[in-house]
């Protein structure tokens, strides 16, 4: 086995419900990091309890239940992304916690009186993931490549990047869950496969195309939803059991966030149980007081028909992302070698039943769906050192179009959905008034063809072009997406050679 030292790089998989930090030693070993207790996941839980004291993982999720409004989950939904009010409105409806528009056009969760905005809470999982590394491989890890879903923008990978700042953590290489969980499938092993990787984990779903080439690992084409996953499963137990609640006794259970935790934690555990059974018992004593001041249970039977029957629409959905992305790489169901499945809601009967349907053949169970993303992170994390005796090579694509506000709101697309990166491409610009002294470009992530609907990434001012009559100066706009898919804007005039380049940061409102 290989030493480590001080300079090794970790592998984090930084999950919507749970996290996992994995560590390869050479020759294709990888180690997953242990946790008190022997998991090797941690919840992706932060709390704050009635005493003050912060509270981390599993620490957090055994208070849950007692202190909801102070306890964070599920935050990864919200890292990066705008306010824009369907997105708080959807999450706020399903977590017991209070969110809200943030100043610098983000989102920022209260707890225990408190205000933090979502990276900060990335942060404090990212340092509790590497201090128990630390402890594990006996010296402080300093270096990590973490994987985010294919489909963030560039300005959630940019706030996951500025997470592990926060605590000084160098994420030396941001890559997608799809493309780390193929790379623990396929690194070192020769192969000459074309893959799907289906991951549908807790928060996100994602799906990637991916040619393996021995070493080379090429995405063909990517997709997904960061708004369905095994939280939407559970989400959809829970309305049938309030609804159920509220028919027989008249009493709505929504708006008590004790009562609501308890339902919640039941939710998961029955829909995980249904995995291996095909009935469980839904049941919890003393939910709630009738006006009376009578204690009333809540008393159900759950089957899997019925788990199906709910959450048959997610599936779909799920399915009509693959067919998006198979018709984007140009290839049928026979074309596919192997369906790889990742994230913990792939365990459902139905998902397999579906996938198995559709490309006429099971998928593998060549790795695990919870650990798969965390050992790919650190055998690529082991590729980017200097000692290492594996050297991989990640070709991927931009998740979704970059581009401009053109006239009337229209999207003018600079960089396609699937473009390969890293990439640049250069678009020429000039000056629409006499005497103009800047240029403003908005610049904006997403596949609708109206602006208004896509991400605002930023906005980029040209400062200082010469005054000239309209139409006279001569500038060039260049973008450059690098591997990690982060985007840099830079701007030049042709005519005297000024420059401004800049990296585009969480947009400023």
């Amino acid at each position: 086995m290989a030493k480590l030292s001080p300079d090794t790089i970790v592998g984090i998989d930084l999950g919507t419900t749970n996290s996992c930090a994995a560590v390869a030693t050479g020759d294709g070993q990888v180690r997953l990091v242990p946790y008190k207790g022997g998991e090797f996941t941690i919840p992706s839980i932060f709390a704050i309890d009635d005493k003050g004291h912060e509270l981390i993982g599993h620490e957090a999720k055994r208070q849950w239940q007692l202190n909801p409004r102070n306890t964070l989950y599920a935050t990864k939904r919200l890292i990066g992304r705008s306010p824009k009010d369907d997105v708080v409105d959807t999450v706020q409806r399903s977590v017991q916690y209070r969110l809200h528009g943030g100043a610098h056009n983000d989102v920022e969760l209260d707890c225990h009186g408190r205000t933090f905005q979502v990276q900060d809470v990335a942060a404090k999982l990212l340092a509790k993931i590497r201090d128990v590394a630390s402890d594990h491989l006996g010296f402080k890890v300093r270096r990590a490549v973490v994987t985010v879903p294919a489909y963030f923008t560039d300005r959630q990978r940019q706030a996951v990047k500025e997470a592990g700042r926060l605590v000084e953590l160098e994420v030396v290489r941001i890559i997608n869950e799809p493309t780390a969980a193929a790379l623990a499938y396929g690194a070192g092993k020769k192969l000459q496969e074309r893959v799907l990787v289906y991951d549908l984990g807790g928060g996100t779903f994602d799906v990637s195309i991916i040619e393996i080439r021995d070493r080379v690992f090429e995405v063909k084409a990517t997709g997904g939803d960061i708004f369905l996953g095994g939280l939407d499963f559970d989400d959809a137990i829970i309305r049938h059991v309030l609804d159920g609640f509220r028919e027989k006794h008249g009493i709505d259970l929504s708006g008590d966030p004790v009562a609501m935790q308890r339902v919640r934690d039941l939710a998961e555990r029955t829909k995980i149980d249904l995995s291996v059974r095909t009935e469980a018992p839904f049941s919890i004593p003393f939910i709630t007081m009738t006006p009376q001041g009578q204690p009333l249970n809540l008393e159900a039977r759950f089957s899997r028909e019925l788990l199906e029957e709910l959450t048959r629409g997610l599936v779909q959905r799920t399915l009509d992302l693959v067919e998006q992305v198979m018709a984007d790489a140009g290839v049928e169901p026979k074309d596919i070698d192997e369906v790889m499945l990742v994230g913990g809601q792939t365990r459902m009967p139905l998902v397999q039943q579906t996938l198995t349907h559709y490309f006429k053949k099971p998928p593998s169970k060549a790795v695990h769906p919870d650990e798969a993303v965390a050992i790919g992170a650190a055998l690529y994390g082991w590729s980017l050192q200097e000692s290492s005796d594996l050297k991989l090579q990640l070709l991927d694509v931009i998740p979704m179009a970059i581009g401009l506000e053109a006239a009337g709101g229209a999207m003018h697309v600079v960089l396609p959905r699937n473009a390969p990166i890293p990439n640049a491409k250069a678009l020429a610009a000039t000056s629409s008034l006499d005497d103009q002294s800047e240029l403003m470009l908005r610049i904006f992530q997403g596949d609708h063809a109206e602006v208004a609907a896509n991400e605002l990434l930023g906005e980029f001012t040209f400062r200082g072009v010469r005054p000239a009559p309209a139409g006279a100066v001569r500038l060039e706009v260049l973008f450059e997406v690098n591997v990690e898919g982060i985007l840099t804007v830079s701007a030049s005039d042709l005519d005297t050679g000024k420059q401004m380049k800049r990296t585009l940061r969480v947009t400023q409102s």
